[in-house]
């Protein structure tokens, strides 16, 4: 629709301040979109107080100056759902940046708007009810297929009341032609219209049970995340936020990837803009970008935006979850959308809280991560969303207001360390700080599709390694040999624990991704060499001779082996047969 055909009410500039801009005369209703000036550029109304509107603009607003027109929509800030949507790249407010480039170049102009999908665009409809059939609100009419990894479900929109289905058409389609009536005259297309800060509707929401396999070692092994929870990662500039999230987004388990670059450097946009066009799916090897979404919204561009991309970016996760898949979120980083309600609620003159965040940055951060989760959608299938956050905390500061906020709403807690990552210690997630809540209620899934020892086995890893941050302190102080022969062991396996299982390179072909059972199997060579060398010592072996058995350093090779599962049964062979060799 042109911008003319939405409008139903205009009002005048009164004054501008950054990306806020008031109004008056202007007839509006709380997070109505307006267009600003005579460029038209984008709002949302987000005060009004007696005459005088509030509009925060989503795109640079030098030029605009007091008397300019405002025009109103009537309607909320809303995202265009249909297909097309994966194997796109969007700004904040859904305008396809891969199209706009097309036709203006690498810079666009201010006003412009574009739909979030391809209106022209015509996609093959296959029918899944028919004539005859009643149909309600979330029901699935038809498939397409919107890329070569992932079936559309056209779905009945949330707000339908439904009806026995008179006309249905297979064939050709765009995404604005109807292809079913229902009885009541209702017409169904392929396009729906929903608003970005409410959540869809679904019929329940349920403990989630099932973990989001990431191939990273430390986070499936130590610190799980399950389909439909919630995470967040912590880290200071430098410790690997940002290539954390892109192997969570690579190499998750999930059907769907949604990753929103949340007012991160350009650059490091770019090299996911690049990268994962030219990643293959180890899933279904079609390209990864055949079953994710990208919305960027980098640093450079416009405040306001920034604040709406995260709603963007789950509005269009729970639109294919509703369609029963596993979605995957990314969102890198809250800090920085933090930071865009924090500059918008400084320019309204509200009372600010600690830090100079908003007094309701606890209560924005809270709306967003509880839109997550297990669902039984609308049809009786089940879907979820699994929202991983990132944060940026200033200095690395654990104790600043967003990561204080978000750690009292997420149920795994990531946190990394600049210490480790200038150690080269990759993944830098700091075992002793991170946690997950979700262990418990997975442990049957690793039971049944891993091994039945596997919480034991793990267990076991995590008092090795509390055990070395106790022993370190002790070491500082009188030096590593000054211990005695048992405990200078625990530190041996402790450092095959963190060199050989912790650390995992990203940038390797294979270690790159490890699955789950993998996970396990290495670390029951390590505990193999565990249990052998502790026999060794008790038989009276000294600790010298056990730490130097030819077998030990091939620990540190396992993730890097294609052929691990022969490598590492050979492995805890070759370690069983020279420990108790030497007693």
């Amino acid at each position: 629709m042109s911008q003319a055909e939405e409008i139903t009410d205009s009002g005048v500039i009164e004054s501008v301040s950054g990306p806020v801009v008031t109004a008056t005369d202007l007839d509006a209703q709380m997070n109505d979109v307006v267009y600003v000036g005579d460029e038209g550029l984008m709002g949302e109304v987000i005060e009004i107080e007696g005459e005088v509107t509030t509009i925060q603009v989503y795109e640079e607003t030098s030029g605009i100056s007091p008397g300019g027109p405002v025009d109103n929509t009537g309607e909320p800030l809303t995202v265009d759902l249909g297909p097309g949507m994966l194997d796109s790249i969007y700004d904040g407010v859904q305008r396809p940046l891969d199209v706009l480039q097309g036709e203006m170049g690498a810079f666009l102009d201010r006003g412009v708007d574009a739909p979030g999908i391809d209106l022209e665009k015509e996609w093959d409809f296959e029918p899944a009810v028919e004539e005859g059939d009643h149909v309600e609100a979330g029901d699935v009419l038809g498939t397409v297929d919107e890329t070569v990894s992932i079936e559309h479900k056209v779905l009945v929109p949330p707000r339908s009341d439904g009806g026995e289905v008179t006309e249905i058409e297979s064939g050709e389609h765009t995404v604005d032609e109807p292809v079913a009536v229902l009885d009541s005259g209702e017409e169904i297309a392929m396009r729906q219209e929903w608003p970005v800060r409410r959540a869809r509707p679904s019929k329940d929401k349920h403990t989630p049970r099932t973990p989001l396999v990431t191939g990273q070692r430390i986070q499936d092994g130590l610190f799980p995340l399950a389909k439909g929870g919630t995470a967040a990662i912590p880290g200071p500039f430098g410790s690997g936020k940002t290539v954390t999230q892109q192997q969570l987004a690579k190499w998750s388990d999930a059907d769907i990837v949604v990753y929103i670059g949340c007012g991160e450097r350009g650059n490091e946009m770019t090299e996911v803009i690049e990268d994962f066009p030219e990643l293959e799916d180890p899933q279904t090897g079609n390209p990864l970008m055949a079953r994710t979404c990208l919305i960027a919204n980098t640093s450079n561009m416009p405040v306001a935006a920034r604040e709406s991309c995260i709603y963007t970016g789950i509005t269009i996760a729970e639109y294919y979850r509703d369609m029963g898949y596993d979605v995957a979120l990314m969102a890198d980083s809250t800090s920085r959308w933090a930071e865009a309600m924090r500059e918008i609620s400084s320019r309204l003159e509200e009372m600010p809280g600690e830090e100079g965040y908003p007094a309701y940055l606890a209560a924005r951060l809270a709306q967003f991560y509880e839109r997550a989760g297990l669902y039984t959608t609308l049809n009786d299938d089940e879907g979820s969303v699994s929202v991983v956050g990132a944060v940026s905390p200033p200095g690395g500061d654990f104790s600043e207001p967003v990561t204080q906020n978000t750690l009292r709403i997420v149920k795994t807690f990531w946190a990394l360390d600049a210490d480790l990552a200038e150690r080269r210690h990759f993944p830098a997630i700091n075992w002793n700080e991170s946690y997950s809540l979700y262990k418990d209620q997975l442990d049957d899934w690793w039971r049944e599709n891993v091994s039945e020892d596997f919480p034991e086995v793990r267990q076991w890893a995590v008092d090795v390694l509390d055990e070395e941050t106790e022993l370190q302190e002790i070491v500082q102080l009188v030096g590593k040999d000054a211990l005695p022969d048992d405990q200078q062991l625990t530190l041996e396996v402790a450092r095959y624990l963190r060199e050989a299982w912790l650390q995992q390179n990203a940038l390797h072909d294979v270690d790159t991704n490890c699955e789950p059972a993998k996970t396990y199997k290495m670390l029951t060579a390590i505990k193999t060499f565990n249990d052998e060398a502790f026999d060794a010592l008790e038989a009276g072996v000294p600790v010298d001779e056990i730490q130097n058995v030819d077998a030990a350093p091939r620990l540190n090779r396992m993730g890097v082996q294609e052929d691990w599962d022969e490598y590492i049964e050979e492995l805890k062979d070759d370690l069983s047969e020279q420990l108790r060799d030497l007693y």
